[in-house]
């Protein structure tokens, strides 16, 4: 197909989505004329269907459904088939019908086949034990009912399909994936629904209390290390006398700042998002438009919390993101992006909104703003100084470099004193989501769409933009599990890339860098809340015990698990010296009374495990073994895999990434694939004449070793352009260095105390 016509049809089904039917018209009817290309050809006809049957023209929708049915493709032919059936019978369209694109949704992707979708069971009234449920009225409100009184009402029927979301609805994931779009079961709603039960917030209250005390402590000694280091050089430079100030503990006033900017976050974020990325109002109305049940949700919850309406803001941005910050629930700011509000369906956006009411009541947002507050003008200076970077070419290049890397470790140190804590409010927060709607199966279909969004949006850039990187941390969907799972859809299904985040036993052993849950347990525990409401689940996962072997994990984590191996050596030599000295066999007590032995000994400990793991970590690349991209769906369904299995890979794709002094780090380096974006690890090799960010942009070979973690990546071992050019990642050579480097110092330590 023409790049043009490609074009056109991307351009074509996405106006369908978005509701600009007559552009979507526009744009297909010229495709679907054309004879040049059958399936682009049918693909646009059947775009044409639906944005005629939405704007009213069910004549022409009938006329080109008749064509299809003509079709040499039986299940197109089905297809048309059920679309004429629908249109010819029903007339009357329903009020709900904005939610039926959601059913078919344009994109590149699609997923396999899978099993018919049940229809969902309707509770009963015996289903019901506890004493009130929620119903939702006409208006979609829900309101407490007494169990005497629900005895005598039936249970609401799901309304009937409109002319469109009649046969979108009977779409097979077969005939989803001849169309190029991606499935979904547009699981039902709760019409009625038993409040959950209470869940226990004391370990939320902890970790956001915690997360200020590791956050105080962080800024506490970077504040004494640099203060330091000022008078250190003041003292050496002649003519200079230190800062009598800096030798001063800053922990009072430390404190009392946080305290100040914790109050003062709301106006201070407002004064930031607005002049760094463009943030501005957003009315009530607007947000009406796009998603009236939103609105409801936010004016029903607050007034029932007798809350002020949050202010609302938006951001110019097509990444799909929302986030909450404030202080109080009277100054709470919501802020979405424009992508969100036109990637997700009205249902979806108002669990999304929902979500973000739930940080509100668990005033964890407060903690977030204020770590948002510190981390956004540091992650602005390395952003800054990076750009200065560019502009700048020889030598003097070099100390900009450094400084940015510096500044980029310092925010990785700052927003990493909140990793914990942005995990579990998410769960917190989708659990309050789900209660408020009654639509579980909704918050699902929106944080899929919401890492499909992310995906598209980093591709299309070529780079993850500074917007998603800097405001990760308080968003529903980090951008880093976003590579994968928004992109695998067109090779495989989203419950088989789900099923690690599910069966995995040790799983949850690799979130602990990450910042937020694994997609699986949160879509699982979302599933089970449906459940529990006698709801059929958009995903279907099935329960199958995931075999890994216990000596993998454990040669895994054989570096750490040598540290506490160390502390128990440490303690039996020093019962060895204590033994040693009472029997008058061997005075060692000027080495066991300095404890600093201790560190040497967890220095060892970590060295041997190292050791231990690079052989099976960094093990040969054989071309006769090597997996090429068209394995890579078959990797990640794996439930059993750990990063140990360390598979080689050899796949092709376009380098993405950001250019310049902001990658120097090789944190930004991501793998375009026909399977979908892959996280790339790179260790720059000082000497080489190609440098990996000549490669951004540009078609490779990457060779190494895939990991199948909670984020999947690959170890670099080799880059090669299409010109000959080979870039090499010492992977193996500097785990060697450091486990030398641990053992020599853990020696001396050990030795001289």
């Amino acid at each position: 197909m023409p790049s043009h016509a490609k074009s056109s049809l991307e351009a074509g089904l996405v106006a369908l989505k978005q509701g600009n039917y007559q552009t979507a018209i526009a744009q297909l009817e010229p495709i679907a004329s054309s004879q040049s290309n059958a399936t682009a050809s049918l693909q646009a006809q059947v775009g044409l269907v639906m944005a005629y049957a939405r704007i009213g023209e069910a004549s022409k929708a009938i006329a080109i459904s008749q064509n299809l049915i003509e079709s040499n493709n039986p299940q197109v032919q089905e297809w048309a088939t059920r679309a004429l059936e629908h249109l010819t019978k029903r007339k009357k369209p329903d009020q709900e019908s904005k939610n039926v694109e959601t059913g078919f949704v344009a994109f590149e992707n699609s997923t396999p086949d899978s099993p018919a979708v049940t229809p969902p069971v309707t509770p009963t009234l015996e289903e019901k034990p506890k004493d009130q449920v929620i119903e939702t009225k006409s208006d979609d409100t829900p309101a407490m009912v007494p169990l005497g009184r629900l005895k005598a009402t039936v249970a609401t029927p799901p309304p009937p399909a409109t002319p469109l979301s009649g046969f979108m609805g009977s779409v097979t994931r077969t005939q989803a994936k001849l169309f190029g779009v991606i499935y979904w079961r547009q699981a039902q709603r709760a019409r009625a629904w038993q409040p959950l039960r209470k869940p226990k917030l004391i370990p939320l209250r902890l970790l956001t209390a915690g997360t200020f005390i590791a956050l105080f402590w962080v800024m506490r000694e970077m504040l004494k290390l640099a203060m330091g280091f000022i008078n250190q050089t003041l003292v050496k430079l002649p003519y200079l006398e230190p800062l009598q100030l800096l030798y001063r503990d800053p922990t009072q006033l430390l404190l009392i700042v946080l305290v100040i900017l914790i109050g003062v976050s709301p106006w201070l974020l407002d004064l930031l998002l607005t002049n760094l990325y463009g943030q501005r109002e957003f009315s009530k109305d607007v947000l009406n438009a796009h998603s009236r049940e939103a609105v409801r949700v936010l004016q029903r919850c607050c007034q029932q919390r007798h809350w002020p309406l949050p202010k609302l803001r938006i951001l110019p941005m097509a990444g799909p993101i929302i986030l909450t910050y404030g202080s109080l629930p009277r100054n709470a700011r919501i802020v979405v992006s424009q992508g969100l509000l036109e990637q997700l369906a009205d249902d979806e956006i108002a669990t999304i909104y929902a979500t973000q009411l739930g940080h509100v009541a668990h005033w964890d947002f407060a903690v977030m703003s204020l770590l948002l507050l510190v981390t956004l003008p540091t992650y602005k200076l390395y952003q800054q100084v990076s750009q200065w970077g560019n502009k700048i070419s020889g030598i003097w290049r070099w100390p900009l470099t450094i400084l940015a890397s510096l500044v980029y470790g310092i925010w990785c140190l700052l927003t990493g004193t909140a990793l914990w804590l942005s995990r579990l409010r998410l769960y917190y927060s989708d659990r309050v989501a789900a209660e408020i709607t009654g639509n579980p199966n909704a918050l699902i279909r929106a944080l899929l769409k919401i890492a499909i969004g992310i995906a598209a949006d980093i591709q299309k850039q070529e780079h993850t933009s500074w917007q998603l990187e800097s405001l990760n941390l308080l968003t529903p969907v980090s951008h880093q599990q976003s590579l994968s799972l928004g992109t695998i859809a067109s090779n495989l299904s989203f419950e088989s890339f789900l099923k690690w985040d599910t069966a995995n036993p040790y799983r949850r052993w690799f979130t602990i860098n990450n910042s937020h849950p694994l997609m699986g347990d949160r879509i699982e525990r979302l599933c089970q809340i449906a459940r529990h409401w006698h709801l059929d689940t958009e995903l279907h996962f099935v329960s199958e015990p995931s075999k890994v072997k216990r000596q993998s994990f454990l040669l895994q984590i054989a570096p750490w698990l040598g540290i506490p191996l160390g502390v128990l050596f440490a303690a039996l030599v020093w019962l060895t010296w204590q033994l040693a000295f009472a029997l008058k066999f061997l005075n060692l007590k000027w080495i066991y009374e300095d404890w600093s032995f201790i560190t040497g000994c967890l220095l060892i400990g970590f060295s041997i495990g190292t050791v231990m793991r690079i052989n099976s970590f960094f093990p040969d690349i054989k071309p006769a073994t090597v997996q090429t991209d068209d394995c890579l769906p078959n990797l990640l369904a794996d439930p059993s895999a750990l990063p140990i299995d360390s598979i080689s890979v050899r796949i092709v794709g376009k380098l993405l990434g950001r250019q310049g002094t902001s990658n120097s780090l090789a944190q930004d380096l991501i793998l375009q694939s026909s399977a979908g974006l892959v996280k790339l690890h790179h260790i720059s090799w000082l000497g080489q004449s190609v440098n990996h960010q000549d490669l951004i942009g540009r078609q490779i070979i990457v060779t190494g070793w895939f990991r199948r973690g909670a984020t999947p990546w690959i170890d670099i071992q080799t880059l090669e352009t299409q010109s000959g050019k080979t870039i090499h990642s010492p992977h193996p050579i500097w785990s060697t260095f450091l486990a030398v480097a641990a053992q020599a110092w853990g020696a001396y330590v050990f030795l001289t105390g």
